[in-house]
């Protein structure tokens, strides 16, 4: 059999205190430190406690070339080496297991940088209720995380004396002080508000969609957005979740960007969408009953196919949801709707409700816009 390692893959040092009542009594330290080992691999949903042993198998084989497993059962123990294969940290080159090496090759054909693969892969998340986060939901005002922490650090920095600022005069009035002063985040969204069709339409094709379409080489085109993008490659998708839009029924949908159409992905009842929208938003009931949902989601090897193991890589495709969400609030701004965007999503479940596979297709955050209810239940910063 020949096996190699997975291409991504980072051991962590993690530190166990325990509690050791001999050494209190004898009058030394009482706690215990006690250092442990896990691995997190790109290619994995969960990381890997591993021994010694296993640490020490793992240092010894390379990610690139296949070799035979005999020696390394003689060198490290035949228990040890299935561990690791059925761990998917070792990778066999055909028969079990083969399910780890598909998933691996699509980690390298995407060519992921090491550290931000990780991140994106370990931070996702599955059934989270920000509502019942008890980092936060133990605080119901600003005022109480001041009192529990202090307060934040100051709200500006001051570089220089004040004397010796520059002033500048007042800004002029522009074309775009409309939206961007009526833009605000909405919290408030009325649970039977609807969005009209050419909104949508408008918010979703001046957004997300190209406005120009041109050949750059034999059989490659690029597309122009009103939103940058690194290399010019616009790797975000966006996913459409329809709670209230009017003439469409409510469901899971593709944006195609070309086309300007949606493609459906899954019809859902209105409390099935609902109940959706919820779980995308991870709990968060002041963004669920938006009419209007959209995902954000990266085809990572579209930008990484320029931009290979590059250390930027990543950033540039944050920047760019960044970019098309301020450029959605302002249309949604103009349209007289509240917007919202939040990266506090349920990243797993999002992936398995449209069908996306997290290492060819991310979930970064979800927008959305709607009427407001009117009522302010939760607070909003206008």
């Amino acid at each position: 059999m020949l096996i190699r390692r997975c291409a991504i893959l980072v051991f962590e040092a993690r530190e166990h205190l325990e509690f050791d009542l001999a050494t209190l009594f004898s009058g030394e330290q009482a706690l215990a430190a006690d250092c442990r080992w896990v691995a997190l691999a790109a290619h994995l949903d969960a990381e890997v406690p591993v021994s010694d042993a296993e640490l020490a198998l793992l240092r010894s084989v390379g990610e690139s070339l296949w070799v035979e497993r005999e020696p390394l059962d003689r060198a490290h123990g035949q228990d040890t080496v299935d561990a690791m294969l059925q761990a998917g940290l070792l990778l066999a080159f055909d028969g079990a297991g083969a399910g780890w090496r598909e998933r691996d090759e699509a980690v390298r054909e995407s060519h992921w940088r090491p550290l931000p693969a990780l991140a994106h892969a370990f931070s996702r998340w599955s059934g989270q209720d920000v509502a019942s986060d008890p980092r936060l939901s133990q605080f119901k005002t600003i005022r109480d995380m001041v009192q529990a922490f202090g307060p934040p650090p100051p709200e500006t920095v001051e570089r220089a004396l004040a004397a010796a600022r520059v002033a500048l005069p007042p800004p002029e009035a522009g074309p775009l002080d409309g939206p961007l002063m009526a833009r605000y985040t909405g919290r408030n969204y009325d649970p039977a508000g609807v969005v009209p069709l050419a909104v949508a339409s408008r918010l979703l094709q001046r957004t997300f969609g190209a406005q120009q379409v041109r050949e750059i080489a034999e059989g490659t085109a690029a597309l122009k957005k009103t939103s940058p993008s690194g290399g010019s490659l616009h790797p975000i998708e966006a996913y459409v979740l329809v709670q209230r839009v009017e003439g469409l029924a409510p469901g899971f949908y593709h944006y195609h960007p070309v086309t300007h159409a949606l493609e459906p992905l899954q019809a859902l009842a209105p409390p099935e969408a609902r109940a959706h929208a919820l779980a995308f938003v991870a709990g968060q009931e002041w963004f669920a009953d938006a009419p209007l949902l959209v995902v954000m989601a990266p085809r990572w090897r579209r930008n990484f196919w320029k931009y290979r193991n590059h250390a930027k890589a990543h950033r540039a495709i944050m920047m760019d949801a960044g970019h098309l969400s301020q450029t959605f609030y302002l249309l949604a701004a103009e349209a007289g709707l509240p917007a919202f965007i939040t990266a506090a999503v349920n990243e797993i479940d999002i992936a398995a409700a449209l069908g996306l596979d997290p290492i060819r297709d991310g979930v970064i955050a979800v927008c959305g816009c709607g009427p407001a209810s009117g009522e302010q239940v939760t607070v909003e910063y206008r």
